[in-house]
């Protein structure tokens, strides 16, 4: 399987947009980050054209519009992304991390069953 192709924080913002619902049309991606940032129509085209190339995204002409979809599956996006910032903040040591985020920050009683649930199921695996 390929590398997933690194995203800034920005094309990140697009990109949930697309997940969530596709295809889309430029002026339908532009709308719907209209509320949620101050960005002008040009930069969000910009960062749909950097995702195409980087093979994020593609998009079929139809008409006078593109419509776009996604290439990179989310699921795909989030392991790369995690492992990078496992690799550039601890070093790539899981434990360390893990300790951090459960020493500073709340969580609910529902959260720590949960996360004591996964680790137990981890467990079980050889």
């Amino acid at each position: 399987m390929r590398k997933p192709p690194r995203i800034s924080e920005a094309e990140w913002q697009v990109m949930k947009i697309i997940w969530k619902e596709q295809p889309l049309t430029a002026d339908q991606i532009i709308q719907r980050l209209a509320d949620k940032t101050p960005w002008h129509r040009k930069t969000i085209k910009t960062l749909i054209g950097r995702l195409v190339r980087k093979g994020a995204l593609r998009f079929e002409k139809l008409d006078r519009q593109y419509r776009y979809w996604p290439l990179l599956k989310e699921e795909n996006g989030i392991r790369g992304e995690s492992r990078s910032f496992l690799d550039r903040v601890f070093d790539g040591a899981l434990q360390p991390m893990m300790a951090h985020f459960v020493r500073h920050q709340k969580l609910t009683p529902k959260d720590i069953q949960e996360l004591q649930a996964i680790l137990k199921q981890k467990g079980k695996q050889p």
